[in-house]
C-alpha cells in the first residue's frame, strides 16, 4: 500500500502558486534583536498590511494581549482595517519569529478536480541547536495540522524551509553547506537525504549550490542567495566588489547555476541581483540580501537596506515578475535578528 507523500500523490508547489494565506509568527523575542526590538512589530505590521489585501494572513501569537498588540499595529488606517477579516489568529506559544523554518511546509495533491493539502512536520532545531529553547516552534506544525485536520507526514528529518525551494516542476534549489551540516542530520549523508527530499516533497531533481553568505547563522540557506522566479528562471545574489567576503562564494554559486538543468535537461535562464552594502551590528556581519524576498498573490514584498542598490533590485524584481506589484520593505531593523522578509513568512498554497 502506497503511504509516502510522492506516492499517494503529494508535491510541494512553488511559492509563485495561488495562495491561500501567509502564517507569519509574531516577534516577541526580544534576545534575537538585542536593544534593537522596539521597530521590529512594525515590520512586520508592515508586511501584514501589504499583504491583506490579496491573501488572508494566519497570524501565530502567544495570547490575547499579543493578539491586541499585533491588531493596533497592523489595522492602524481605515484603508488597513477594510482587511479585517483576512486576519486570522492563532493563540500557539512560541519560541521565536522565523515562520518560514518553523511554519507549515505544505504538499497538495489533485482528486477528482479537488485539492487536498498534507503538512510535512520537518524537525526543528533552532539551525543545529543554536539559539535554544525551540521545542515551542518545533511543534508548531502539528498544531496547524490538527486545527485544519490535516493529514501529517514525518520524514525523520531536520529541514528549514529557508533551506529549500522549488521551481514546482520537480526541481528544488538548496546548498550542502546546510543540509549536510552534522549539526542537522548526522546519520544521513546526501543521497540519503536527496530520496527524502524527493520521497517527501514530490521532486525528482535535486540542485546543490556549497555554500551561503557571511552573517548567515543558518548555515547558508538558499533564499539569501539565489531563487526560482518562474519554472525555467532563477535570481541569483552577486557581490560586486572583489575585497568583500562574499565575492568568491557568490561567483562560485553563479558559475554552478549556469551548469543546472531542468528536468526534461534545459539549461535555466539566470539572472543577478546585487547584494547591499555590509551591514553590521556589534562587529557582527549580518546577512541582509535582496534574494530574502516573498511572493504573494499579486505582490512581491523585498527587502530594502536604504542603499542606491534596493532600486536595483526593485527593478530587476519588476521584469522578473511582471505581473505582480513589486514592493520594498525597509528591514534594517529586521535583519538585526539576522533575517529578513522571507524569513518571517510561510505561504500556504490554495
Amino acid at each position: 500500500m502506497s503511504n509516502t507523500p510522492s506516492e499517494l500523490g503529494y508535491a510541494i508547489r512553488p511559492e509563485w502558486a495561488p495562495h491561500r494565506s501567509t502564517w507569519i509568527s509574531w516577534p516577541h523575542n526580544k534576545e534575537t534583536w538585542p536593544g534593537k526590538f522596539e521597530p521590529v512589530p512594525s515590520t512586520f505590521a508592515e508586511l501584514a498590511r501589504i499583504l491583506l489585501p490579496h491573501e488572508e494572513v494566519n497570524l501565530i501569537v502567544k495570547d490575547v494581549a499579543m493578539e491586541d498588540e499585533a491588531l493596533d499595529l497592523i489595522l492602524d488606517s481605515a484603508e488597513a482595517a477594510k482587511h479585517y477579516h483576512k486576519l486570522v489568529f492563532h493563540h500557539f506559544p512560541t519560541n521565536d519569529a522565523w515562520s518560514r523554518d518553523h511554519g507549515p511546509c505544505y504538499v497538495v495533491k489533485n482528486t477528482d478536480g479537488k485539492t487536498q493539502k498534507a503538512i510535512i512536520n520537518w524537525g526543528y532545531n533552532a539551525w543545529g541547536g543554536k539559539y535554544p529553547p525551540f521545542e515551542l516552534d518545533n511543534a508548531i506544525p502539528q498544531k496547524i495540522a490538527a486545527r485544519f485536520s490535516m493529514p501529517v507526514f514525518d520524514p525523520g528529518m531536520i529541514l528549514e524551509g529557508g533551506s529549500i525551494d522549488t521551481n514546482g516542476e520537480g526541481c528544488l534549489l538548496t546548498t550542502r553547506s546546510c543540509l549536510l551540516n552534522p549539526n542537522r542530520n548526522p546519520h544521513l549523508n546526501e543521497q540519503e537525504i536527496e530520496e527524502r527530499l524527493k520521497t517527501y516533497l514530490g521532486v525528482q531533481k535535486i540542485l546543490w549550490l556549497n555554500d551561503g553568505i557571511a552573517g548567515d547563522d543558518t548555515d547558508g540557506h538558499i533564499d539569501d542567495i539565489a531563487r526560482f522566479v518562474n519554472p525555467t528562471t532563477i535570481v541569483t545574489a552577486i557581490e560586486e566588489n572583489p575585497e568583500d567576503e562574499n565575492y568568491t562564494v557568490l561567483q562560485e554559486n553563479f558559475n554552478v547555476l549556469k551548469t543546472f538543468t531542468d528536468c526534461n535537461n534545459n539549461p535555466f535562464e539566470i539572472h543577478t541581483l546585487p547584494m547591499p552594502p555590509k551591514l553590521e551590528f556589534n562587529g557582527e556581519r549580518l546577512p541582509a540580501s535582496y534574494a530574502n524576498f516573498y511572493i504573494a498573490n499579486n505582490v512581491v514584498a523585498v527587502p530594502t537596506f536604504g542603499h542606491p542598490n534596493d532600486e536595483v533590485a526593485i527593478s530587476t524584481l519588476k521584469k522578473l515578475f511582471p505581473e505582480r506589484e513589486v514592493v520594498g520593505i525597509d528591514c534594517v531593523d529586521l535583519v538585526l535578528g539576522l533575517g529578513a522578509l522571507h524569513c518571517i513568512t510561510h505561504e500556504e498554497p490554495a
